[in-house]
C-alpha cells in the first residue's frame, strides 16, 4: 500500500478521495533531546506491519488489506529546521484541505506542531488527546522553543485547539504544571489513572501518541523511559472506546536505536492498525 517518497503536497494530494485515511511518514528528528534516532521510525513500522507474524486485522474486525479506504503514502523527503517543518505543515494542510484524515508516523514530538497548525485550518474547535509519559509544554528547553519537549506548550498560546486532554502525564515539574495551569489543559496523570477510567472527549478529535506513554516493560524503544505507565491493552482499550470522529492522529518517539529485539516496532504496528481502523469506522458506517 506504499505510493512511493513524497517531497511536496502536490504529489500526492491529487491521488486521494475525500474519506480516505492516509498514512504519512514523517522522518524528523532535529529537536529531539537526548538521543536521536526517531526519523528511523516510518520505515521499522512498516516492516513490522508487513511481516508475516501477524495480519493487518484490526480487533475490530476490520481487515485493513481488504479495505481499500486508506493509503499509506510513504515517506516525506525534508529538508532541516523551520524549513522541514514548514514542509510537514504544507503537506498536511493539503491532504486535510480535500476531506482525507492524516495518520502521521513520527519522528519525535515536535512534528505535531506543523501537523495541528494545518488541521486547525480546517477545524476551528480541534480537540487533542495527547497520550504520553511527558506533558511536553515547556516554554522553551536547552534554548529551543520548538523542541520536542515544547510542541503543546505552542499549539496552546497560538490558539489551535479548543481543549487539550493530557493523559499518562508522569514527568510534570512545577514549571509544566504552571503551563498546564495557564493552558487549561486536562491533565489525567499517572496517579489518577484506574481502569475503566472514562474520558469525556469531544469531536472533532485529534490523538497525538507518543510511545513512551507506554510503560517501558511493554515499548523499550523510546528515548526517553519513564517507568510507570500504561500497558499496550490499557492503551488499545483507550483508542477503542473513542466514539467521537477521529480525524487526524500522529504517532511518535519510537527509536528504532533502542528496539534491537524490534518488540516496540510490533507494538507500534499493532497501534497503527487500531487507529486506523478507529479513523475509518465512521467513514464506513455513513456509506453504508
Amino acid at each position: 500500500m506504499v505510493d512511493r517518497n513524497m517531497d511536496a503536497a502536490s504529489d500526492f494530494a491529487g491521488s486521494l478521495e475525500p474519506g480516505m485515511v492516509a498514512v504519512l511518514g514523517v522522518p524528523f528528528d532535529d529537536n529531539s533531546s537526548f538521543l536521536r534516532g526517531a526519523a528511523l521510525a516510518p520505515g521499522r513500522i512498516r516492516e513490522a506491519l508487513s511481516s508475516g507474524a501477524s495480519n493487518l486485522c484490526a480487533e475490530n474486525g476490520l481487515d485493513l488489506g481488504a479495505v481499500p479506504r486508506w493509503r499509506d503514502l510513504g515517506d516525506l523527503q525534508l529538508g532541516t529546521g523551520p524549513a522541514a517543518l514548514a514542509q510537514i505543515e504544507s503537506a498536511v494542510a493539503a491532504l486535510v484541505k480535500q476531506d482525507v484524515r492524516v495518520l502521521a508516523l513520527g519522528g519525535d514530538h515536535a512534528v505535531s506542531l506543523p501537523i495541528v497548525r494545518a488541521y486547525a485550518r480546517r477545524f476551528d474547535r480541534l480537540n487533542v488527546l495527547h497520550l504520553d509519559a511527558h506533558p511536553d509544554l515547556y516554554d522553551e528547553y536547552e534554548g529551543n522553543r520548538f523542541s520536542h519537549a515544547c510542541p503543546f506548550a505552542r499549539i496552546m498560546e497560538e490558539g489551535l485547539v479548543a481543549r487539550l486532554v493530557q493523559v499518562g502525564i508522569r514527568t510534570m515539574n512545577p514549571h509544566q504544571r504552571a503551563q498546564a495551569e495557564k493552558f487549561g489543559v486536562d491533565v489525567i496523570d499517572m496517579r489518577r489513572w484506574h481502569a475503566g477510567l472514562e474520558l469525556v472527549l469531544d469531536g472533532p478529535l485529534y490523538l497525538s501518541l507518543d510511545m513512551d506513554v507506554l510503560d517501558p516493560a511493554f515499548a523499550p524503544g523510546v528515548s526517553h523511559h519513564e517507568p510507570g505507565g500504561l500497558s499496550t491493552r490499557e492503551v488499545l482499550q483507550l483508542l477503542q472506546n473513542v466514539t467521537v470522529p477521529l480525524v487526524g492522529a500522529d504517532l511518535v518517539e519510537f527509536n528504532p536505536i533502542r528496539d534491537p529485539a524490534g518488540v516496540t516496532a510490533a507494538v507500534a504496528a499493532k497501534l497503527l492498525k487500531e487507529i486506523v481502523a478507529c479513523m475509518l469506522v465512521d467513514r464506513l458506517q455513513a456509506a453504508d
